[in-house]
C-alpha cells in the first residue's frame, strides 16, 4: 500500500501512461487484439502460463498487470537479478496460502532467463498444479536461455519491437498529457521514433527531457541530438542479437546484396562487436559461399584479416568494409562445399576400404610381390599428361562429389573436368 508522500513522490512519464486497458496497449495488436491469443484468453477468463519474448519497452511488464487486473488476480512482481531462491520460496507460500482463500496468483517474472537451470525447474510443481500462473518475460531467445521442462509447460508469445506508428501513437499520448507539442519539427520528429529504436519507454524518457525545454525554436534532427542523449542500437554480442546480426550479413553476402551486408556490418560495428569475429566469418564465406567460382575470394578475405590485425580500428575497419564489397559482388558457387559432404557421407558409407594396389607404394620386397605399384601408369609419362587410370577403391563404383556451377572461374574448371572425363572412358577407365 502507498504512502501519502509515495502518492505525491514524481512519477517518470512512462509510467504515468502506463495503459489501463489491454486495447490501450500500442504496437502488439497480433497478441491483445480480440482475436489474439492474450485477448482469446482474458475473453474466456482462463489464463495459461506464458513466456513474453520481446524487446525492452514493447510492453512485457504493462501486459503481465493488465493480466492480472482483468482476471482478479493477486499480481506478484519478481525480478530475477534480485531474487534468490528463500525469495521463490516465500512467493510459493504466500501463493498457496492465497490460493486456499480462494484467489490464484499471477507471478510475473522479469528477466527469467537470469535465473539458472535449478531455479527455473523450482517453478515446475507450482505451475503444474496452478498455485501460480506464471509470466516470465525475457530478452533472450527462450530456446536457448530457459530449460524444456519449464518450456513444455509455457505458451511462448513474441512481442513486436514497437513500429514507427505505434511509437508516434506514445508521443501524441505524451503531448495530451502535458497539454502542448513537441518542440519539433518533422524532421526531428522522425528523427525521436527512429533514435528510441522500438523502444517505447526509451522514447518517453527522451520526451521527458523534451519537455524541459521551450517551445520554440523547433529542434531538427542536428539539433534534436544535441538535446538528447543518442541511444546506441540494441546489441549484445554474446547473446540473440549477436547470432542475428552475423547470420543476416552472412545471408545478405549471399544474396549478392552489398549494400545489405554493408548495413549488417556497421550495425554490429555500432554494437560493439569484435571485428576479427566477423574477419572469421568472412573468411568462412569466401570457402563456402564463393568456393571456386572466384578463387580469389579466399586470399582476398585472408588478406583483409591481416590487414586489420597490422592496423586495427578505426582504420583496419575499411579492409573489412573492401572485403565486404568484394564478396558480395563476386559470383558465388556452393559446390565445393556440397562435394566436402558428399564425400563425408561416402566414407561414412563404405568403411575401411583400402586403396587400389596399383596406386601404392612398394617399399619392401613383400609389399611387391603382393602385387603393389604394379600397374600404375605415371601421368606426367604419358603425352596428354592424364593417365585416366582409377584411384577409388576396389569394388567402389566411382562416384561424382565435385559438379562445378556454371558461374565465374567455375565454367573453366567444368571444361577441365569434362575434357579429362572424356580422356578416361577412351583410355577404357570409367566415365562419370
Amino acid at each position: 500500500m502507498s504512502t501519502l508522500f509515495e502518492a505525491q513522490a514524481p512519477r517518470p512519464l512512462a509510467d504515468r501512461l502506463r495503459p489501463r486497458t489491454l486495447s490501450d496497449v500500442v504496437g502488439q495488436d497480433r497478441l491483445v487484439g480480440a482475436d489474439g491469443p492474450i485477448g482469446r484468453m482474458v475473453d474466456a477468463g482462463r489464463l495459461s502460463s506464458i513466456i513474453l519474448w520481446g524487446p525492452p519497452g514493447s510492453g512485457k511488464t504493462t501486459i503481465a498487470r493488465l493480466l492480472a487486473e482483468h482476471t482478479d488476480l493477486h499480481f506478484e512482481p519478481l525480478s530475477a537479478v534480485f531474487s534468490g531462491v528463500a525469495d521463490l520460496r516465500k512467493v510459493f507460500d504466500a501463493a498457496r496460502r492465497r490460493r486456499g482463500a480462494g484467489r490464484g496468483t499471477l507471478l510475473f517474472v522479469d528477466e527469467i532467463h537470469r535465473f539458472n537451470r535449478l531455479q527455473q525447474d523450482g517453478f515446475l510443481p507450482w505451475v503444474e498444479d496452478g498455485t501460480v500462473i506464471l509470466v516470465g518475460a525475457t530478452t533472450e531467445n527462450p530456446s536457448f536461455e530457459l530449460t524444456p521442462p519449464l518450456l513444455s509447460r509455457c505458451q511462448v508469445l513474441v512481442l513486436d519491437r514497437l513500429d514507427d506508428e505505434a511509437l508516434e501513437v506514445l508521443a501524441k499520448r505524451a503531448e495530451q498529457a502535458d497539454g502542448r507539442d513537441l518542440p519539433l519539427d518533422a524532421a526531428g520528429r522522425a528523427a525521436l521514433r527512429a533514435m528510441a529504436d522500438g523502444d517505447g519507454r526509451y522514447l518517453l524518457n527522451m520526451i521527458e527531457v523534451l519537455a524541459e525545454l521551450p517551445p520554440e525554436p523547433l529542434l531538427d534532427r542536428a539539433a534534436l541530438m544535441g538535446a538528447v542523449q543518442q541511444r546506441l542500437p540494441l546489441y549484445d554480442k554474446h547473446q540473440d542479437g549477436h547470432f542475428n546480426l552475423i547470420s543476416a550479413l552472412h545471408k545478405s553476402l549471399r544474396g549478392s546484396d552489398t549494400d545489405a551486408a554493408l548495413y549488417w556490418f556497421a550495425r554490429m560495428m555500432a554494437g560493439g562487436e569484435d571485428p576479427r569475429y566477423i574477419a572469421r566469418r568472412l573468411v568462412r564465406f569466401a570457402v563456402e559461399d564463393v568456393g571456386l567460382a572466384e578463387p580469389d575470394a579466399l586470399p582476398h578475405a585472408v588478406a583483409a584479416w591481416e590487414a586489420y590485425e597490422r592496423l586495427g580500428s578505426p582504420e583496419g575497419e575499411l579492409a573489412l568494409v573492401q572485403c565486404i564489397i568484394y564478396l558480395g559482388s563476386a559470383p558465388k558457387s556452393n559446390a565445393a562445399y556440397r562435394a566436402e559432404g558428399a564425400a563425408r557421407r561416402a566414407a561414412r558409407e563404405t568403411g575401411s576400404l583400402m586403396p587400389p594396389k596399383h596406386i601404392l607404394n612398394a617399399p619392401t620386397r613383400l609389399m611387391k610381390d603382393l602385387g603393389y605399384g604394379d600397374g600404375y601408369v605415371y601421368d606426367h609419362a604419358t603425352d596428354e599428361g592424364f593417365s585416366g587410370q582409377d584411384y577409388f577403391p576396389e569394388g567402389m563404383e566411382r562416384r561424382r562429389f565435385y559438379v562445378p556451377g556454371d558461374r565465374g572461374f567455375e565454367r573453366e574448371i567444368a571444361k577441365r573436368l569434362a575434357y579429362w572425363n572424356k580422356l578416361r572412358a577412351a583410355k577404357g577407365g570409367a566415365g562419370d
